[in-house]
C-alpha cells in the first residue's frame, strides 16, 4: 500500500533538560540533527506536500518510504535552528502560520503550561519562503474550529488564506487544523476557500484512500530519540478513530 508519513514539528531549539508539559511542542535541536540525519540512512526521501499531493491522487509516482516534514504555527527558532539542518540536508518543508499572529506570540499557550514563545514577523516569514520552504495557513486565530460557529470556520480558514497571500505574494495551498480540531464542517470550509491539503494530528500515514483535506500526521515529542522516530513511522499507521472524508 501507497503510505506517505507525515511528521508534525512545533519548537525547535536548545531543549536540554525535562519539560513540565505539553512536550510535543518542543525538539531539542541536537537531537532533530539526528533525526534528519536518520531520515537518509533509513532510506526515506523527504517530499513537499505538494508533491505528496500529486502522488496520494495518483498524478505522480512517488518515491519509495515518502516522507513529510511539517511545523505548526511558525515559531521564530523554526527560521533560527530548523531552517539551517533542513537545508543542509536539502529537506522542502512546510510551516504553517497564523495569520492573525504574525509577529506576535503563541498567545493561545497562555495560562495552559507553556510559556508564550515569540512568531515570525512578515519579514521573516518572507525569508523562509525565500529559502525554498512552503508557508501553509494554521488559520487566523489559533482556535479550534469544530467548537466554533460555521461563520467562525469560515472566517478562520478564508480570511487567513487570502491574509498570508496577501503578505506573500503567492498561493496558500495548505491548511493545518489547529489542535487538530476538525469536523466536517471545517474540512468543507477549507475545500470552499481553495486549499489543496489540509493536515490533521490524527496519527497514521497518509494513503490514496484518505481525504487530502484529513492527512494524518505522527507527532515528534521532547521525549523521542532517532529509535522512537523511527518506531513511529514504521509502525504507528492505524488511526485511532474514523477519518473524516467528504
Amino acid at each position: 500500500m501507497t503510505r506517505v508519513n507525515i511528521l508534525m514539528y512545533h519548537r525547535v531549539g536548545h531543549f536540554p533538560g525535562r519539560v513540565k508539559a505539553h512536550g510535543a511542542l518542543y525538539c531539542h535541536l541536537p537531537r532533530f540533527k539526528a533525526q534528519m540525519t536518520m531520515f537518509k540512512l533509513l532510506g526515506y526521501r523527504v517530499i513537499g506536500l505538494d508533491e505528496a499531493a500529486a502522488g496520494l491522487r495518483g498524478e505522480a509516482p512517488l518515491p519509495a518510504r515518502p516522507l513529510v516534514l511539517t511545523f505548526d504555527d511558525a515559531y521564530v527558532d523554526f527560521l533560527e535552528h530548523a531552517a539551517p539542518v533542513l537545508k543542509a540536508h536539502g529537506y522542502p518543508a512546510t510551516v504553517y502560520a497564523v495569520s492573525g499572529l504574525v509577529g506576535a506570540t503563541s498567545s493561545w499557550d497562555a495560562g495552559v503550561g507553556p510559556e508564550p514563545a515569540p512568531l515570525m514577523n512578515a519579514a521573516q516569514l518572507r525569508e523562509v519562503q525565500d529559502l525554498g520552504f512552503t508557508i501553509g495557513s494554521h488559520s487566523k486565530s489559533h482556535l479550534r474550529l469544530a467548537e466554533q460557529s460555521e461563520a467562525c470556520i469560515v472566517e478562520e480558514t478564508s480570511a487567513s488564506k487570502a491574509a498570508l497571500e496577501d503578505l506573500l505574494g503567492r498561493r496558500v495551498d495548505h491548511f493545518c487544523y489547529p489542535y487538530g480540531s476538525h469536523d466536517l464542517r471545517a474540512v468543507e470550509a477549507a475545500a470552499a476557500a481553495g486549499y489543496v491539503t489540509g493536515t490533521t494530528c490524527e496519527r497514521a500515514a497518509a494513503t490514496p484512500q484518505d481525504d487530502l483535506l484529513t492527512l494524518p500526521r505522527k507527532a515528534v515529542s521532547r521525549g523521542d530519540d532517532v529509535f522512537g522516530v523511527a518506531w513511529k513511522l514504521l509502525a504507528k499507521n492505524t488511526p485511532k478513530r474514523p477519518p473524516i472524508r467528504r
